[in-house]
């Protein structure tokens, strides 16, 4: 591993000067989102140890809400701002509309601390939306129809988030956690379609002879068995008929991944991370069936989705998508390394004490919280000063 991990150390280029944040939406929203996923297992203490009980959201709702509609989110819409540069060839939010989504984003992250619970509702709502509205107007300009689903399913983010919102002001009556199970169905799909398109691609252009394959028949199995998934949660369908799918879309994101050949990937960690992650998706789903059948607890295949899956994915993305935009080289270095590994192992001891030894499972989530938080907290130190200078080759981004 050491022999490895020094072969791969990036050279050292001249660092860039000035202030950079504001140019791209990767930017802020990556140093954001990687600043508080670090800092979130504290506020989850003080919330656990009674610290903070007056928060509007408290103990698992505030952790599972942070999660998803906080970091995830955050780096849901960094992503596509930058991507949907690309793809629609039009600008996405830059300069001063950029700082006030991210000023938004900061505002929700705030106000679900606080008793104020309809301001909380209305500013965490507020930020898919507009992040929706910053995605459609380069996509629309572009008659970009391919993705116009992404500004739907910000849209169908913010409608999930408001309805958790009002059931907790008892505003309306849902069943418990319905915004949050549809959520991190809505961020299965994402992670499925994202997926699908960039880690092939990925896999052939950073291993040589890799021979990464889709096939299109898979491709429309897979994704629609996603589709299926979040239909049937909607409609509350619950037993041996959604075991069933469950078991279809294991198969079917099984063998996806089989074809994308992760074993040739193991000498390229930019590459080999993307595909570990997406093993968490089929764990998942393989963990969701069992729970649905009664065999295991709910939270250890929720916790494969979150820890493994959306942890390892986004993290992987956003070392790349930071070092092809700030032009450095598309090598993971030994800091890159030791921040994947932190998620892994988090990941693992998250999920798999709770299945050996559920006594244990209290003393696990503090060591695998710690972990995610030091592989964060690494990424931050190391990507800031990239987040905040311009692009080595002085183009715009």
């Amino acid at each position: 591993m050491s022999t490895l991990i020094l072969n791969i150390e990036e050279p050292h280029p001249q660092p860039a000067r000035g202030f950079a944040l504001w140019q791209l939406g990767f930017r802020p929203f990556y140093l954001l989102a990687s600043t508080f996923s670090a800092l979130s297992v504290l506020l989850w203490s003080l919330q656990f140890s009674g610290w903070l009980g007056h928060a509007y959201l408290a103990g698992p709702l505030w952790h599972a809400h942070e999660m998803l509609f906080g970091y995830g989110l955050a780096v849901v819409v960094g992503f596509l701002f930058t991507a949907g540069r690309n793809w629609s060839g039009q600008p996405t939010p830059t300069g001063w509309p950029l700082a006030l989504l991210a000023l938004l984003w900061v505002a929700g992250r705030v106000l679900v601390l606080t008793p104020f619970g309809m301001a909380a509702a209305i500013v965490n709502t507020a930020f898919p939306l507009a992040a929706a509205a910053g995605l459609a107007v380069p996509l629309v300009r572009a008659k970009n129809r391919r993705n116009y689903f992404f500004v739907g399913l910000l849209v169908a983010m913010g409608a999930a988030q408001l309805g958790l919102h009002l059931a907790q002001l008892d505003v309306i009556t849902l069943p418990g956690w319905v915004g949050v199970r549809l959520a991190l169905d809505m961020m299965l799909f994402i992670m499925a379609v994202m997926g699908g398109r960039v880690i092939p691609m990925f896999t052939n252009n950073g291993v040589p002879g890799a021979k990464a394959r889709r096939h299109e028949t898979l491709e429309r199995l897979a994704l629609g068995s996603v589709l299926a998934l979040i239909a049937a949660d909607l409609a509350g369908v619950h037993g041996a008929p959604l075991a069933a799918l469950l078991l279809l879309c294991t198969a079917a994101h099984a063998a996806r991944l089989t074809l994308w050949q992760p074993w040739r990937t193991l000498r390229t960690p930019l590459v080999w991370v993307l595909h570990a992650a997406y093993a968490w998706i089929v764990l998942h789903l393989a963990l969701r069936m069992l729970a649905e059948l009664g065999w295991i607890l709910p939270s250890v295949a929720t916790h494969a989705l979150t820890a493994g899956a959306i942890g390892g994915l986004t993290l992987g993305m956003m070392t790349r998508t930071t070092r092809g935009h700030t032009a450095r080289p598309l090598l993971a270095d030994r800091f890159d390394v030791a921040c994947y590994l932190c998620l892994l192992i988090a990941a693992l001891v998250r999920v798999g004490v709770p299945l050996v030894a559920p006594g244990a499972s209290a003393g696990a989530a503090l060591v695998s919280g710690w972990l995610w938080a030091c592989g964060f907290a690494l990424f931050t130190l190391r990507y800031a000063p990239m987040l905040l200078r311009p692009r080595l080759d002085g183009k715009p981004g």
